[in-house]
């Protein structure tokens, strides 16, 4: 579990360089991004999907404001495995495909590269589409609904939109902290996806 004094909230959707920079003007808020000296790759290597949000996440520790906002997130390798599953275009082997991403990621984490943020918050269009299966507001949110947040967003300029995200932040809910990360990608496995259009129809 994480003890900065700063809330960590992960920002996933449709974030634009404009609302980041709004966002960093904004009183007792910081983004957090991988550090200047992590940025550049020794090697050639590629980075692993967790890399670049533990590395933010890293930097995120580092900050002394109220909010710290982190666009990048350790799961985010997980996120588009998982989504790859529920599209029929991927192929037979995309459970596989998560399965190796959820592995280097448990992996990562067990090592202490990296710990979850306090939060995730989603951008989203006001009207959105219940019907795509989507990773934050699907399994996470089933497991911690209280640490997972949307800020229906309409397209307009980016001051708009941080002033919506922001006041999103501020309404948020204390709730238990997330499960071990083996626990919540078990979830995660067992989760339908098809529950969000059916939830949706249902109302």
């Amino acid at each position: 579990m994480r003890r900065e004094s700063a809330t960590v909230v992960s920002l996933t959707g449709g974030i634009t360089a404009g609302l980041l920079a709004a966002l960093g003007r904004s009183g007792n808020v910081s983004v957090a991004r991988a550090a200047p000296d992590e940025q550049a790759e020794p090697s050639s290597r590629p980075l692993s999907g967790w890399e670049p949000g533990a590395r933010a996440m890293r930097e995120a520790a580092r900050r002394r404001s109220m909010f710290v906002i982190v666009p990048d997130d350790p799961l985010a390798g997980v996120a588009a495995a998982w989504s790859a599953m529920w599209d029929p275009a991927a192929g037979p082997g995309a459970p596989q495909a998560f399965e190796a991403r959820a592995a280097e990621t448990l992996a990562a984490w067990r090592d202490k590269q990296f710990e979850l943020p306090d939060y995730y918050l989603v951008t989203a269009p006001a009207q959105r589409d219940v019907a795509s299966p989507d990773f934050y507001l699907g399994p996470l949110h089933a497991v911690r609904p209280r640490r997972v947040a949307v800020a229906a967003v309409a397209p307009a300029d980016a001051a708009a939109q941080a002033v919506l995200v922001l006041d999103t932040m501020r309404s948020l809910e204390h709730g238990p902290w997330w499960p071990p990360l083996d626990e919540l990608l078990d979830a995660v496995r067992h989760f339908y996806a098809g529950a969000l259009a059916e939830s949706a129809a249902a109302e």
